[in-house]
């Protein structure tokens, strides 16, 4: 049996995003879901737990958009459906960025 081990709920965001980790050009990705500690991705290729990059996306906060960017790290990286899934745990958001998030998550 699989346990979900998110420290935070999660909210369905399926919207465009560009990830660039470390020592790689960035590529397009798509978000899956969204909580206040990180976000889901479907990524082109597979990656490494433990590997940092920077994502951005935007998210509608209050009918306004918010450009969200943060560095994430990766926790999990799986095949399914054709595709790569990966989990990534934010680090260090700033306080602006957290705020948009947590009224986004509401």
């Amino acid at each position: 049996m699989v346990t979900d081990q998110r420290k935070s709920a999660r909210k369905i965001l399926k919207v465009r995003a560009v990830l660039a980790m470390e020592g790689q050009a960035p590529v397009q990705v798509r978000t899956s879901d969204i909580g206040v500690n990180g976000v889901s991705l479907t990524v082109p290729n597979p990656l490494q737990t433990g590997q940092v990059g920077q994502v951005a996306f935007d998210l509608l906060v209050d009918g306004k958009s918010f450009p969200l960017q943060a560095r994430a790290r990766v926790m999990y990286c799986i095949f399914s459906n054709g595709e790569f899934k990966a989990g990534f745990q934010f680090v260090n958001l700033d306080l602006n960025t957290l705020s948009q998030l947590s009224r986004f998550l509401r």
